[in-house]
């Protein structure tokens, strides 16, 4: 049986999680997400049954995903802070791309919080949503070989109002604690 590691950037989104999972909030951006996530991952010794899961906020970059619940599985996500043409050109791998599951939904990753219609619309060209860690989790869970399921409720548009949400990261956590609460125990 999986045993579970739930990964979230801020104790907020994950306030609502049923009791007895093990938790780890990793900080805010990929450095720190990397960061922490290595740390923990290098200092056991259980990690053939352990599944990393992924549990956070994410910005929508088209209207009406937030749709019933809002809530997606990602099936890919992508570091969208690297130039990855420009690298492969010079002939290596950028490894700016993951597919992490069979779900449809991308997610872009970058240590820009997008609030810029310019931006979310460049960026919606590739994915469906956004967010700051996902990427680097998905990278550091490759590189240890340790399964991932990676799972985003949407908090706001990655417009203006996504400067809102500390306001609107409780309602996002209550709808992840359902679904932890319904598929990890």
């Amino acid at each position: 049986m999986p045993r579970h590691l739930i990964v979230a950037a801020a104790a907020s989104e994950v306030a609502h999680l049923p009791a007895g999972l093990e938790v780890l909030v990793t900080g805010i951006g990929k450095t720190a997400a990397a960061t922490a996530l290595t740390r923990n991952l290098a200092r056991r010794t259980d990690l053939d049954d352990l599944v990393v899961v992924n549990l956070g906020t994410a910005g929508a970059l088209h209207d009406g995903l937030d749709g019933e619940h809002g809530l997606y599985e990602i099936g890919t996500v992508l570091n969208h802070d690297i130039n990855g043409d420009a690298i492969r050109a010079l002939g290596y791998d950028p490894r700016d791309t993951f597919v992490i599951g069979e779900h449809p939904t991308v997610l872009a990753t970058g240590d820009v919080f997008v609030n810029d219609p310019i931006v979310r619309a460049r960026l919606g060209r590739r994915a469906q949503l956004v967010d700051m860690e996902g990427y680097a989790i998905a990278y550091v869970a490759q590189e240890f070989g340790v399964a991932l399921r990676m799972v985003k409720h949407v908090s706001d548009n990655a417009d203006e109002r996504a400067m809102d949400w500390v306001e609107l990261v409780d309602a996002s956590a209550r709808v992840l604690g359902e679904w932890a609460a319904n598929n990890l125990g």
